[in-house]
């Protein structure tokens, strides 16, 4: 029997929450984030983030298109300006174990360093999120079962940390887990606090982002008009009351 195909857009209002992260209330599961550009690449495989307890909004632009759907959701990101912060604070609350995973090896000990001077959690493991073959990938998917934290913060980007979130689901680790995107790298190549307050006030990070990385230029001004294109095609497609996850 042919499996029925998942629409992106369906499975993202399913997951979506009106819930807004809190030190004090965090539940065993994975909680993930999209922006319209890693909504680009989450629809290609829709069927890797049925596992997710959460899928939160990682930019206000994709809040805003979903609150003229009629979904009620707030913009949350993993950086200070939101999670981050309660996330950690939960970890000193109930003196969770935090294992953290990703970027390249410079920055995970730089980022390990300052946030444990103004959030001093007991970490205890962390490596980076390149992996040199598959036997790499098992041994540090095997290493966080061994170690068994409490706290697990993913920061490989999309796909990556996705799919890394949905093996480590599959052989049975049952904690609290965060992707987190580029923060690693966005924290230990400047301060804890990445986005200055003004810029944050007027919602204006993706600017910043551009300005701190042109790199970056592409992905705003060429995946995210393509993106909200597919947003718009998976909204006329959507038979959200058929489906279930």
């Amino acid at each position: 029997m042919r499996e029925k195909k998942i629409n992106p857009l369906s499975l993202l209002i399913a997951k979506t929450t009106t819930e807004l992260v809190k030190e004090d209330s965090i539940k065993n599961g994975s909680y993930t984030f999209l922006n319209f550009y890693s909504y680009f690449i989450y629809r290609k495989q829709p069927s890797n983030y049925t596992f997710f307890k959460h899928i939160y909004c990682d930019g206000i632009l994709l809040q805003k298109c979903l609150n003229l759907l009629g979904v009620s959701c707030q913009r949350q990101s993993f950086d200070m300006t939101s999670v981050a912060p309660k996330v950690f604070e939960y970890c000193l609350l109930k003196k969770a174990k935090v294992y953290i995973i990703g970027s390249k090896e410079e920055y995970i000990n730089t980022f390990i360093h300052k946030v444990n001077q103004k959030y001093p959690i007991d970490c205890v493991g962390y490596r980076n999120g390149y992996f040199k073959d598959e036997q790499d990938k098992e041994t540090a998917l095997k290493e966080i079962c061994i170690l068994k934290p409490d706290v697990l913060i993913v920061g490989m980007g999309t796909p990556a940390q996705d799919i890394f979130l949905k093996e480590l689901n599959e052989i049975g680790w049952d904690g609290i887990a965060f992707t987190c995107g580029g923060f690693i790298h966005q924290v230990a190549s400047g301060k804890l606090n990445y986005y200055p307050e003004i810029i944050n006030k007027l919602n204006l990070r993706w600017l910043y982002r551009i300005y701190d990385e042109p790199k970056l230029f592409k992905r705003f001004f060429c995946y995210y008009p393509l993106s909200m294109l597919l947003f718009l095609y998976d909204y006329l497609n959507m038979r959200l009351p058929h489906e279930k996850y």
